[in-house]
Protein backbone atom coordinates (compact mmCIF):
# COMPACT_ATOMS: atom_id res chain seq x y z
CA UNK A 1 0.00 0.00 0.00
CA UNK A 2 1.11 3.21 -1.03
CA UNK A 3 2.25 6.34 1.64
CA UNK A 4 -1.05 8.03 0.51
CA UNK A 5 -3.57 5.06 0.71
CA UNK A 6 -1.96 4.26 3.91
CA UNK A 7 -3.15 7.84 5.72
CA UNK A 8 -6.87 7.55 3.57
CA UNK A 9 -7.28 4.01 5.66
CA UNK A 10 -6.18 5.55 8.50
CA UNK A 11 -8.57 8.45 8.78
CA UNK A 12 -11.42 6.89 7.52
CA UNK A 13 -11.43 4.41 10.63
CA UNK A 14 -10.78 7.52 12.85
CA UNK A 15 -13.88 9.64 11.45
CA UNK A 16 -15.91 6.06 12.09
CA UNK A 17 -14.51 5.80 15.51
CA UNK A 18 -16.00 9.14 16.17
CA UNK A 19 -19.49 8.93 14.76
CA UNK A 20 -19.95 5.44 16.80
CA UNK A 21 -18.94 7.17 20.01
CA UNK A 22 -21.39 10.17 19.62
CA UNK A 23 -24.27 7.84 18.79
CA UNK A 24 -23.87 5.71 21.35
CA UNK A 25 -23.59 8.43 24.25
CA UNK A 26 -26.50 10.31 23.08
CA UNK A 27 -28.96 7.02 22.87
CA UNK A 28 -27.77 6.63 27.18
CA UNK A 29 -28.61 9.90 27.91
CA UNK A 30 -32.01 10.18 26.51
CA UNK A 31 -33.35 6.81 28.07
CA UNK A 32 -32.85 7.70 31.25
CA UNK A 33 -35.08 8.17 33.93
CA UNK A 34 -36.49 11.70 34.37
CA UNK A 35 -35.24 14.16 37.05
CA UNK A 36 -38.79 14.57 38.93
CA UNK A 37 -41.69 12.33 39.05
CA UNK A 38 -44.12 12.56 36.34
CA UNK A 39 -46.84 10.37 38.08
CA UNK A 40 -47.91 13.55 39.92
CA UNK A 41 -48.83 15.09 36.52
CA UNK A 42 -51.32 12.26 35.60
CA UNK A 43 -52.81 10.93 39.10
CA UNK A 44 -52.60 14.07 41.37
CA UNK A 45 -54.41 16.02 39.08
CA UNK A 46 -58.11 15.40 39.01
CA UNK A 47 -59.81 16.36 35.78
CA UNK A 48 -62.18 19.28 35.55
CA UNK A 49 -65.78 18.29 36.40
CA UNK A 50 -69.22 20.06 36.65
CA UNK A 51 -68.94 20.58 40.32
CA UNK A 52 -66.91 23.94 40.53
CA UNK A 53 -67.69 27.38 41.47
CA UNK A 54 -70.32 28.86 39.09
CA UNK A 55 -68.96 30.83 36.08
CA UNK A 56 -65.41 29.42 36.63
CA UNK A 57 -63.83 26.72 34.61
CA UNK A 58 -61.10 25.08 35.56
CA UNK A 59 -57.83 24.20 32.97
CA UNK A 60 -55.56 21.08 33.51
CA UNK A 61 -51.86 22.68 33.66
CA UNK A 62 -50.03 22.97 30.19
CA UNK A 63 -46.71 21.46 31.98
CA UNK A 64 -45.33 19.41 34.96
CA UNK A 65 -45.05 21.19 38.10
CA UNK A 66 -41.62 21.08 39.22
CA UNK A 67 -40.35 19.05 42.42
CA UNK A 68 -37.47 19.73 44.23
CA UNK A 69 -36.18 16.28 46.32
CA UNK A 70 -36.56 18.09 49.79
CA UNK A 71 -40.00 18.89 49.00
CA UNK A 72 -42.68 16.40 48.33
CA UNK A 73 -45.77 16.82 46.32
CA UNK A 74 -48.92 18.14 47.67
CA UNK A 75 -51.41 16.01 48.74
CA UNK A 76 -54.93 17.13 46.84
CA UNK A 77 -57.32 15.39 48.77
CA UNK A 78 -59.96 17.60 50.23
CA UNK A 79 -59.08 18.55 53.68
CA UNK A 80 -61.50 17.35 56.62
CA UNK A 81 -63.56 20.19 57.73
CA UNK A 82 -62.75 22.36 60.69
CA UNK A 83 -64.45 20.80 64.03
CA UNK A 84 -65.07 23.67 66.26
CA UNK A 85 -65.66 27.09 64.86
CA UNK A 86 -62.94 29.87 64.58
CA UNK A 87 -62.69 33.08 66.61
CA UNK A 88 -62.21 35.37 63.80
CA UNK A 89 -63.23 35.56 60.18
CA UNK A 90 -61.78 38.04 57.42
CA UNK A 91 -64.63 39.79 55.59
CA UNK A 92 -65.45 38.62 52.32
CA UNK A 93 -63.67 40.64 49.56
CA UNK A 94 -67.33 40.41 47.47
CA UNK A 95 -70.46 40.25 50.18
CA UNK A 96 -72.34 38.48 47.59
CA UNK A 97 -74.91 38.28 45.02
CA UNK A 98 -76.34 41.22 44.27
CA UNK A 99 -75.44 42.57 48.19
CA UNK A 100 -74.21 45.91 48.30
CA UNK A 101 -71.49 46.17 50.37
CA UNK A 102 -72.72 48.93 52.40
CA UNK A 103 -74.96 46.33 54.43
CA UNK A 104 -72.51 43.88 54.91
CA UNK A 105 -71.57 43.58 58.65
CA UNK A 106 -74.43 44.16 60.13
CA UNK A 107 -77.82 42.97 61.27
CA UNK A 108 -80.56 45.67 60.30
CA UNK A 109 -82.51 46.81 63.19
CA UNK A 110 -84.26 49.67 61.44
CA UNK A 111 -84.52 50.98 57.98
CA UNK A 112 -81.88 54.00 57.15
CA UNK A 113 -84.73 56.69 56.34
CA UNK A 114 -85.83 59.79 57.61
CA UNK A 115 -89.08 59.41 56.30
CA UNK A 116 -91.92 58.38 57.88
CA UNK A 117 -92.52 54.67 56.62
CA UNK A 118 -92.89 51.20 58.38
CA UNK A 119 -91.95 47.87 57.57
CA UNK A 120 -94.21 45.22 58.75
CA UNK A 121 -92.49 41.71 58.37
CA UNK A 122 -94.16 38.15 59.54
CA UNK A 123 -91.70 35.44 60.52
CA UNK A 124 -93.47 31.90 59.97
CA UNK A 125 -94.31 29.91 62.93
CA UNK A 126 -94.72 26.49 63.55
CA UNK A 127 -98.02 26.72 61.55
CA UNK A 128 -100.03 28.80 59.09
CA UNK A 129 -103.01 29.83 61.24
CA UNK A 130 -103.09 33.66 60.86
CA UNK A 131 -102.06 33.50 57.29
CA UNK A 132 -105.40 33.78 55.90
CA UNK A 133 -106.40 36.61 58.10
CA UNK A 134 -103.25 38.29 57.26
CA UNK A 135 -102.81 38.22 53.66
CA UNK A 136 -106.95 39.24 53.63
CA UNK A 137 -105.80 42.74 55.78
CA UNK A 138 -102.92 43.15 53.29
CA UNK A 139 -105.06 43.09 50.47
CA UNK A 140 -108.19 45.38 52.06
CA UNK A 141 -105.56 47.68 52.83
CA UNK A 142 -103.11 47.94 49.72
CA UNK A 143 -100.31 47.25 52.29
CA UNK A 144 -97.09 45.41 51.43
CA UNK A 145 -95.20 43.86 53.38
CA UNK A 146 -92.65 40.90 54.04
CA UNK A 147 -92.05 37.12 55.05
CA UNK A 148 -89.63 35.47 56.33
CA UNK A 149 -90.01 31.78 55.86
CA UNK A 150 -88.46 28.80 57.49
CA UNK A 151 -87.77 26.05 54.98
CA UNK A 152 -90.09 23.59 57.53
CA UNK A 153 -92.54 26.20 57.02
CA UNK A 154 -92.40 25.84 53.02
CA UNK A 155 -92.49 22.23 53.01
CA UNK A 156 -95.05 21.79 55.48
CA UNK A 157 -97.56 25.08 53.94
CA UNK A 158 -96.89 24.60 50.16
CA UNK A 159 -100.14 26.54 49.32
CA UNK A 160 -100.40 28.82 52.33
CA UNK A 161 -96.46 29.91 51.17
CA UNK A 162 -97.67 29.80 47.25
CA UNK A 163 -100.66 32.58 48.52
CA UNK A 164 -98.27 34.53 50.00
CA UNK A 165 -96.64 34.62 46.85
CA UNK A 166 -99.14 35.08 44.82
CA UNK A 167 -100.42 38.14 47.26
CA UNK A 168 -96.89 39.89 45.93
CA UNK A 169 -95.18 39.34 49.59
CA UNK A 170 -91.62 40.42 49.42
CA UNK A 171 -90.27 36.97 51.02
CA UNK A 172 -87.06 35.94 52.77
CA UNK A 173 -85.17 33.07 54.55
CA UNK A 174 -85.80 32.12 57.94
CA UNK A 175 -83.37 29.14 57.96
CA UNK A 176 -84.37 25.78 57.50
CA UNK A 177 -85.22 24.36 60.94
CA UNK A 178 -85.24 27.39 63.04
CA UNK A 179 -82.17 26.77 65.41
CA UNK A 180 -80.05 29.21 67.74
CA UNK A 181 -77.12 29.92 64.96
CA UNK A 182 -74.39 30.84 67.47
CA UNK A 183 -74.18 27.13 68.48
CA UNK A 184 -74.07 26.13 64.97
CA UNK A 185 -70.64 24.93 62.84
CA UNK A 186 -69.53 26.85 59.95
CA UNK A 187 -70.87 23.88 57.82
CA UNK A 188 -74.32 24.03 59.50
CA UNK A 189 -75.32 27.22 59.17
CA UNK A 190 -73.96 27.04 55.49
CA UNK A 191 -76.88 24.18 55.64
CA UNK A 192 -79.35 25.56 57.29
CA UNK A 193 -78.93 28.89 54.68
CA UNK A 194 -78.70 26.84 51.49
CA UNK A 195 -81.59 24.29 52.51
CA UNK A 196 -84.12 26.45 53.06
CA UNK A 197 -83.33 29.02 50.45
CA UNK A 198 -83.87 25.62 48.11
CA UNK A 199 -87.60 24.74 49.53
CA UNK A 200 -88.41 27.92 49.53
CA UNK A 201 -87.58 28.11 45.54
CA UNK A 202 -89.27 24.92 45.33
CA UNK A 203 -92.59 26.61 47.00
CA UNK A 204 -92.70 30.11 45.55
CA UNK A 205 -90.36 29.68 42.73
CA UNK A 206 -88.79 33.15 44.14
CA UNK A 207 -85.06 33.39 45.13
CA UNK A 208 -85.21 35.17 48.50
CA UNK A 209 -81.84 36.60 48.65
CA UNK A 210 -80.58 38.90 49.80
CA UNK A 211 -82.79 38.94 52.95
CA UNK A 212 -82.63 36.69 56.06
CA UNK A 213 -83.90 36.81 59.57
CA UNK A 214 -81.95 34.76 62.30
CA UNK A 215 -84.26 32.50 64.59
CA UNK A 216 -84.28 33.89 67.93
CA UNK A 217 -82.36 36.94 66.83
CA UNK A 218 -79.51 34.53 67.59
CA UNK A 219 -76.36 35.71 66.02
CA UNK A 220 -72.85 37.40 66.31
CA UNK A 221 -70.12 38.95 63.96
CA UNK A 222 -69.05 35.54 62.72
CA UNK A 223 -72.72 34.62 62.29
CA UNK A 224 -73.00 38.11 59.79
CA UNK A 225 -69.96 37.21 57.65
CA UNK A 226 -71.05 33.88 56.92
CA UNK A 227 -74.54 35.06 55.75
CA UNK A 228 -73.16 38.00 54.05
CA UNK A 229 -71.05 35.72 51.42
CA UNK A 230 -74.17 33.40 50.44
CA UNK A 231 -75.48 36.58 49.38
CA UNK A 232 -77.74 37.92 52.42
CA UNK A 233 -78.38 40.91 54.38
CA UNK A 234 -79.51 39.71 57.78
CA UNK A 235 -82.47 42.06 59.07
CA UNK A 236 -83.63 42.09 62.50
CA UNK A 237 -85.97 44.46 64.24
CA UNK A 238 -87.14 47.71 65.63
CA UNK A 239 -89.51 45.97 68.06
CA UNK A 240 -91.23 42.77 68.80
CA UNK A 241 -95.00 42.82 69.10
CA UNK A 242 -94.80 39.34 71.32
CA UNK A 243 -98.04 38.74 70.33
CA UNK A 244 -96.49 35.02 70.06
CA UNK A 245 -96.96 34.87 73.96
CA UNK A 246 -100.15 34.14 73.43
CA UNK A 247 -103.13 35.59 75.33
CA UNK A 248 -102.11 32.76 77.88
CA UNK A 249 -99.13 34.81 78.16
CA UNK A 250 -100.37 37.78 79.21
CA UNK A 251 -100.01 39.63 75.51
CA UNK A 252 -103.38 41.31 74.01
CA UNK A 253 -104.57 42.88 70.94
CA UNK A 254 -104.48 46.06 73.09
CA UNK A 255 -100.61 45.53 73.88
CA UNK A 256 -99.66 44.19 70.54
CA UNK A 257 -100.34 47.76 69.36
CA UNK A 258 -99.33 49.67 71.89
CA UNK A 259 -95.58 48.22 71.55
CA UNK A 260 -95.81 49.17 68.22
CA UNK A 261 -96.88 52.58 68.50
CA UNK A 262 -94.88 53.05 71.53
CA UNK A 263 -90.70 52.02 69.13
CA UNK A 264 -92.43 54.24 66.17
CA UNK A 265 -89.67 56.35 64.24
CA UNK A 266 -89.05 56.62 60.59
CA UNK A 267 -88.07 53.00 59.25
CA UNK A 268 -89.45 51.11 62.05
CA UNK A 269 -89.11 47.23 61.42
CA UNK A 270 -91.97 45.68 62.99
CA UNK A 271 -91.62 41.85 63.92
CA UNK A 272 -94.48 39.49 63.59
CA UNK A 273 -95.53 36.22 63.33
CA UNK A 274 -98.12 34.27 61.43
CA UNK A 275 -99.15 30.91 63.50
CA UNK A 276 -100.84 30.94 66.20
CA UNK A 277 -100.04 29.94 70.04
CA UNK A 278 -99.34 26.42 70.35
CA UNK A 279 -101.76 25.98 73.31
CA UNK A 280 -104.38 28.90 73.37
CA UNK A 281 -104.27 29.06 69.50
CA UNK A 282 -104.51 32.72 69.63
CA UNK A 283 -103.88 34.91 66.42
CA UNK A 284 -102.81 38.38 68.10
CA UNK A 285 -100.63 39.83 65.42
CA UNK A 286 -103.42 38.59 62.99
CA UNK A 287 -106.03 40.23 65.41
CA UNK A 288 -104.01 43.41 66.01
CA UNK A 289 -103.10 44.01 62.23
CA UNK A 290 -106.26 46.36 61.06
CA UNK A 291 -105.64 48.70 63.92
CA UNK A 292 -102.23 48.58 63.68
CA UNK A 293 -102.36 49.54 60.46
CA UNK A 294 -104.79 52.27 60.81
CA UNK A 295 -102.99 54.06 63.58
CA UNK A 296 -99.89 54.16 61.99
CA UNK A 297 -101.72 55.75 59.17
CA UNK A 298 -103.15 58.58 61.88
CA UNK A 299 -99.68 58.94 62.14
CA UNK A 300 -98.86 59.90 58.88
CA UNK A 301 -96.95 56.65 58.27
CA UNK A 302 -96.82 54.77 55.36
CA UNK A 303 -95.60 51.21 54.66
CA UNK A 304 -92.80 49.92 52.67
CA UNK A 305 -91.15 45.86 51.93
CA UNK A 306 -87.55 45.59 53.00
CA UNK A 307 -85.87 46.88 49.34
CA UNK A 308 -85.98 49.98 51.00
CA UNK A 309 -82.35 48.80 52.45
CA UNK A 310 -81.13 47.99 48.53
CA UNK A 311 -81.77 51.80 47.57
Amino acid sequence: MTRSGSAAALCTLVCLVVVLAGCGGGGASSAGPAAGPTTGVTTDTPAPTGTGLPGTTVSPPTSAPSTSASQPPRATGTPPGPTSRPTTVAPPSTPGTALPAGLAGKDWERLPTTRKVVALTFDAGANADGVAPILATLRRENVPATFFLTGQFAKNFPSKVQDIAAAGGRIGNHSATHPYFTKLTDSETRSQVQSAEGDIRTATGQDPRPFFRFPYGDRNAHDIALLNELGYVPVRWTVDTVGWKGTSGGASVESVTTRVLNALTPGEIVLMHLGSHPEDHSTLDADALPGIIKALRDQGYGFVTLDVLLG
